[in-house]
C-alpha cells in the first residue's frame, strides 16, 4: 500500500494523543478497563497467532492469518502508550530514565518490531513484560498497599500468568516445546531479573503515586477551609507547574518552607518524605541535612497536600526531594539560597 507507512505513523501519533487525554487517573475503573481491554486483545492475539501457525490448513483459522498480527501490534502499542503515560507521571527523570527509556523504545519500536511478533519466544517475552508492568501498579490499587512485598507478589502473579498461557499453548503445539523451552525460560527469567533490579535500585517510578505540585516558599500555613496559603517572591517571568523560582532570597533568621501535593489512589494511605539536601562544594556531593516524613491519604485529584519547614538554611545550592519510605523519588526542586540584600516583595497564593 502506497501510503501505509504514513497512515501507520499518523495512527500511532493520534493514538498516543488520545491515550494521553483519556487516561487521567490510574485508579479509575474507566482507565483500567482501557488497559485491560488492550491486555485481553494482546493475550487473545498471541493465542490465535500460534493456533493459526499450528493449524495452518484449518479453514476456521485461515482467515485470521492477516488480522492477528495487526491486532497484536495494536494491543501492544496501546499498552506501551498507556504505561509510558502513567509511569512518566510518577517519575523523576533523573533517577527513572533507564526504565522510561525502555518503555519509550518499546513504544516507538512497536512498528519496527511488527515482523518479530510472529516469533513465539518474542511474543511471550513482550507479553510477560506488559503483564508485569501492569501488575506493578494494579496490585497496590487492588490491595490498598504500596510496599516491596506487593511488588514481589505482582512479579509472582506475572510468572504464574505467563506460565498458564504457555501451558495452554502446549496443548495446541506440543511438538514445538523443545524448540523454544530453554530460550523462553532464559528470556522471561532475564526480564524478571531486570525489572526486579530496576525496582530495588529505585529506578522504576513509585507508581501509582505521582507528584502533582511542589515548590519552595517563604511561608506555608493551613487555613480553616483546608486550603494552604503560601507566600513567594515576585518573579519577572510566569511560573509553571506550580513551582517557584530557582533563587531563594532569605532574610536573616528566616525559615524555608517546602510544599508538595502527592496523588495516591483511593483507599491507599502511605508515608512520603521531604529530603532536604545541600551541595557540598568540598566533596562535590549532595548531603542530606534532614528527612521529614508525614502520612498522605489517597483519593484527591490534586494530590494530598503537605509541607515541611527547615531552619538555619545556609546560603548555597539546595534541593528537596519528595520520596517514598524506600527512597523512590517522585520529584525534586532545586534552588539556590542567597542572603536578601533588600526588603522582599512577596505575593500570596492559595494551594
Amino acid at each position: 500500500m502506497k501510503y501505509e507507512r504514513h497512515i501507520t505513523t499518523g495512527a500511532f501519533a493520534a493514538g498516543f494523543i488520545v491515550d494521553n487525554l483519556t487516561l487521567t487517573r490510574i485508579d479509575l475503573l474507566y482507565d483500567n478497563l482501557i488497559l485491560l481491554s488492550y491486555l485481553l486483545v494482546a493475550i487473545v492475539s498471541v493465542l490465535l497467532s500460534n493456533m493459526v501457525s499450528a493449524t495452518a490448513a484449518n479453514r476456521f483459522f485461515a482467515p485470521m492469518r492477516p488480522l492477528v498480527p495487526l491486532a497484536m501490534q495494536f494491543a501492544f502499542g496501546g499498552l506501551f502508550s498507556g504505561f509510558f503515560i502513567f509511569y512518566t507521571r510518577s517519575a523523576s527523570l533523573a533517577t527513572s530514565w533507564p526504565f522510561l527509556l525502555l518503555l519509550l523504545l518499546l513504544l516507538v519500536g512497536n512498528e519496527v518490531l511488527k515482523k518479530r511478533y510472529s516469533r513465539f519466544v518474542f511474543q511471550m517475552s513482550i507479553l510477560f513484560f506488559v503483564l508485569f508492568s501492569y501488575f506493578i501498579f494494579f496490585f497496590p490499587i487492588l490491595l490498598h498497599e504500596i510496599s516491596a512485598r506487593v511488588f514481589v507478589l505482582s512479579g509472582i502473579a506475572s510468572l504464574f500468568a505467563i506460565g498458564a498461557l504457555v501451558g495452554l499453548l502446549l496443548r495446541v503445539m506440543p511438538a514445538r516445546e523443545q524448540e523454544w523451552k530453554k530460550t523462553l525460560i532464559a528470556s522471561v527469567g532475564g526480564i524478571f531479573l531486570l525489572v526486579n533490579i530496576f525496582y530495588f535500585a529505585n529506578i522504576i517510578p513509585p507508581i501509582p503515586l505521582s507528584l502533582k505540585e511542589a515548590g519552595v516558599y517563604h511561608s506555608v500555613t493551613r487555613a480553616k477551609d483546608n486550603t494552604y496559603m503560601v507566600s513567594y517572591e515576585q518573579n519577572k517571568w510566569p511560573l509553571f507547574f506550580g513551582q517557584t523560582g530557582s533563587t531563594f532570597h532569605k532574610n536573616l533568621g528566616e525559615s524555608v518552607y517546602f510544599y508538595s501535593a502527592v496523588f495516591a489512589p483511593t483507599d491507599i494511605d502511605t508515608n512520603i518524605f521531604h529530603s532536604w539536601q545541600y551541595y557540598d562544594e568540598n566533596t562535590g556531593k549532595w548531603r542530606e541535612a534532614s528527612r521529614i516524613g508525614f502520612p498522605i491519604v489517597g483519593g484527591r485529584d490534586g494530590g494530598y497536600r503537605g509541607y515541611s519547614m527547615k531552619t538555619n538554611v545556609q546560603p548555597g545550592l539546595w534541593r528537596v526531594q519528595v520520596e517514598t519510605a524506600r527512597g523512590q523519588i517522585l520529584g525534586r526542586v532545586k534552588f539556590t539560597v542567597v542572603p536578601a540584600q533588600e526588603p522582599l516583595l512577596l505575593e500570596t497564593g492559595v494551594q
